[in-house]
């Protein structure tokens, strides 16, 4: 069954992006135009039930849709890149329009002045407005209108339709659409990553269930067979006692919320005074069994009641029920190789994120920074910083506002 993929962004430009990237025929294209930009987080919301990816039709309800958290499935935009804006100049200077005196938003001051220059085109008046998250149309409208007012510019170019309909009532305006070979080109990356995610979430997950001999029996069995039913998957008792649990990568991520708890560990140590489980994440089920045996050997080691996911290149994640189980921050300090296995992250990801801690100081860290300072999404960055919260690593202190839309983000005090 082919991918769907949602199109989001003004109904003409969607039509565009459907009619040329429903001929490459690699997914099922789904039209979900908007009046505003300002519609995008609904537009977004109505789409999580039919859509398995999600591409923008530019930057900005991309940007706004991040903002707002409503990226829960891979996403892209389409670029408006050199190749387009070099097109609209050719064009305008097929017209008799100066472009020497233009004002540009949204493309890249760096990516303008590089086209025109290799274009042998001035650029000693040319106005560029980049993107920035928070900025708005009338943001837009305003510089481009200030330009013409104090005789700068003489033509905008724009990348936002809103932005478009304003000024082309008050000057000569163009709006760049994006390419064809910008089209294909994202729809095939977005396919391309969106398979492979999926792929991922098929991925076989173990997890081996060990608990004190007094708890095995009928009893136990049903209660036990309750608390994984979660997980979606059997379990099978192994020939050394130990339960075994069958499941997916995808299943166990979503229900331990990105490796950060497990929902009935607690209630296992409480009924059976020890409790341990570890997943092994692997390609075959001989793989993830042997990564099973290590996680739970590696759970067993951390303390009463805890939970071990252990995937390939030695990466182990420990889950406890309490932080303090897990790690004590007046301690004696742990390597940064020993910390980097412990939450799951790369050595030098910590070592960013070190960076990132110090330099802001006091003020703490959101997901936004560090989506920033790691130029990941901030549902990864909501992932890495909960990963660092269970280990007892990054203790949350309240929320503030961003100059975003929606919840305000929460602020850590992070300990690295």
């Amino acid at each position: 069954m082919p991918l769907t993929v949602g199109v989001i962004g003004p109904e003409d430009l969607v039509h565009k992006v459907v009619a040329v990237g429903g001929r490459a025929g690699s997914a099922r294209l789904l039209p979900l135009p908007y009046r505003h930009e300002d519609e995008t987080t609904e537009v977004v919301a109505h789409a999580r039930s039919r859509a398995d990816a999600l591409l923008f039709t530019g930057v900005v309800p991309h940007a706004l849709a991040e903002a707002a958290g409503a990226l829960d499935r891979p996403a892209m935009y389409v670029p408006y890149n050199g190749a387009t804006l070099l097109r609209a100049l050719v064009e305008l200077l097929r017209l008799g329009h100066d472009v020497s005196r233009v004002s540009i938003d949204t493309l890249r001051r760096d990516e303008v002045l590089e086209t025109m220059t290799e274009a042998k085109l001035p650029t000693d008046r040319v106005r560029v407005l980049p993107y920035r998250p928070g900025l708005t149309s009338e943001d837009i409208v305003d510089f481009h209108l200030e330009a013409r007012d104090a005789k700068k510019t003489r033509v905008a170019i724009t990348c936002l339709g809103s932005a478009f309909h304003v000024l082309e009532q008050h000057t000569h305006a163009v709006r760049l659409a994006p390419s064809r070979h910008s089209i294909l080109a994202t729809l095939q990356a977005l396919v391309l990553a969106t398979a492979g995610q999926h792929s991922g979430d098929a991925q076989v997950a173990l997890g081996i269930v060990d608990l004190p001999a007094t708890g095995t029996g009928a009893d136990a069995d049903a209660r036990l067979s309750e608390d994984i039913r979660v997980l979606g998957g059997s379990l099978a008792e192994l020939p050394d006692g130990r339960r075994l649990v069958v499941t997916t990568r995808g299943v166990l991520e979503t229900v331990t919320e990105q490796f950060t708890r497990i929902p009935f560990l607690e209630g296992l140590a409480a009924r059976h005074g020890t409790a341990h489980l570890g997943f092994g994440l692997g390609r075959t089920a001989a793989e993830a069994e042997a990564l099973a045996r290590r996680a739970v050997n590696r759970a067993r080691s951390v303390g009463a009641a805890a939970g071990v996911v252990s995937m390939a290149d030695d990466v182990d994640i420990v889950i406890t029920p309490d932080p303090s189980v897990e790690t004590d921050l007046a301690g004696p300090p742990e390597s940064p190789a020993l910390l980097a296995r412990r939450v799951g992250l790369h050595p030098q990801t910590l070592d960013r994120l070190r960076e990132l801690a110090a330099k802001e100081g006091d003020a703490g860290i959101t997901a936004h920074r560090v989506a920033e300072h790691l130029s990941v999404q901030q549902r990864t960055a909501r992932r890495i910083l909960k990963r660092l919260e269970r280990a007892g690593i990054a203790v949350p202190t309240g929320s503030r506002q961003e100059g975003q839309t929606g919840r305000p983000p929460i602020v850590y005090r992070v300990h690295l």
